[in-house]
């Protein structure tokens, strides 16, 4: 049997306690020092914990980076189920426009997004996060296939990801405004680009018959 890795294990009773208490330490510090000036010793003393306590559980800052985003993968709200693509897609919009533009959360995904560039351990718990969400909503994709609202062999973590990048792209690249209107067109345009078969395997994007 594989050794879990430290921190990711979700424990139960006082324990559950503990884990939030330094996990909301770990972010505050993460946002105000960035992830070169994490110290477990120094979370350790914000969260009110002893050292031996962060040290034995977690071990090291990714570890603790790593459980940050497996906590904030357990705790986002579910998947929509509206009916249709588009309204479930622009309630994924909804979800990421919400957390990007969060006083603690958006700081927070700045941060890790940051550290993530320098350091694969990192790197690695914020692509399982992103598996985690991907996984989480592909069933929106797969219902509109039963639908018949797009094609068959539409690739549904591509249609999640054509919706996340443009707001992602606001929040860290372009400074344009995060907003409502960037949401709604961010899932119109990947409801748009799925119907017309842009994901589906292998791509339809033949001209329209006249």
């Amino acid at each position: 049997m594989n050794e879990a890795t430290p921190g990711t294990v979700r424990p139960g009773g006082r324990t559950a306690r503990v884990r939030e208490a330094v996990l909301r330490a770990a972010g505050d510090a993460l946002v105000e020092q960035g992830f070169g000036g994490v110290d477990l010793a120094e979370v350790a003393r914000r969260a009110e914990v002893g050292k031996t306590t962060v040290y034995r559980r977690w071990g090291t800052v990714p570890a603790l980076v790593a459980d940050m985003l497996a906590e904030m993968a357990e705790s986002s709200r579910p998947r929509a189920d509206t009916g249709s693509l588009d309204g479930d897609l622009e309630a994924l919009a909804a979800l990421i426009l919400a957390t990007l533009t969060d006083d603690r959360q958006g700081p927070l995904f700045k941060a890790v997004i940051a550290a993530a560039t320098g350091d694969a351990p990192t790197a690695e718990a914020l692509h399982r996060f992103y598996r985690v969400r991907i996984a989480e909503w592909a069933p929106c994709v797969d219902l509109a296939v039963e639908r018949g609202e797009v094609p068959a062999g539409t690739d549904p973590a591509e249609v999640v990801r054509c919706l996340s990048a443009p707001l992602y792209y606001r929040l860290l690249a372009s400074g344009d405004p995060l907003d409502r209107d960037a949401a709604k067109r961010a899932a119109a345009a990947a409801a748009a680009a799925a119907r017309a078969g842009v994901f589906a395997d292998p791509p339809d994007v033949s001209a329209p018959k006249a």
